[in-house]
């Protein structure tokens, strides 16, 4: 016979459902902290030897956007295309770190919820 998955949450029969709720509570409120400590949090991409540099926030929002001086004149349509290309890319890079960032610290609370990374 297998052992009871309950048994650990006490009660008679092993089974206590006040002790499941407080348990589910607990969990939720170490969540909801995670994710409060993931909008303080921030990570740079960059690109082209720091021309270009963006910071997210832990769940990948955009914070700031940094260009170098004396990197681009913005003469060109091709300069401004090749800046806007180096934005992306620096932003792909922020967003790869707060991905994982999150992964990180919701990963072991949020483990199969949807919409979580």
């Amino acid at each position: 016979m297998t052992q009871n998955p309950f048994d650990n949450l006490g009660g008679e029969g092993g089974f206590d459902m006040n002790a499941l709720l407080a348990q589910a509570q607990q969990m939720q409120e170490q969540l909801t902290r995670a994710q409060e400590q993931l909008h303080t949090m921030t990570v740079q991409g960059t690109v082209s030897g720091g021309a270009v540099t963006v910071t997210t926030n832990g769940v990948g929002e955009l914070v700031s956007i940094d260009i170098k001086a004396g990197q681009f004149d913005g003469s060109s349509e091709d300069d401004l295309a090749d800046l806007g290309d180096m934005i992306v890319a620096a932003y792909r890079d922020a967003k790869g770190q707060a991905d994982a960032m999150a992964s990180e610290t919701l990963g072991p609370l949020a483990g199969g919820l949807p919409g979580q990374a």
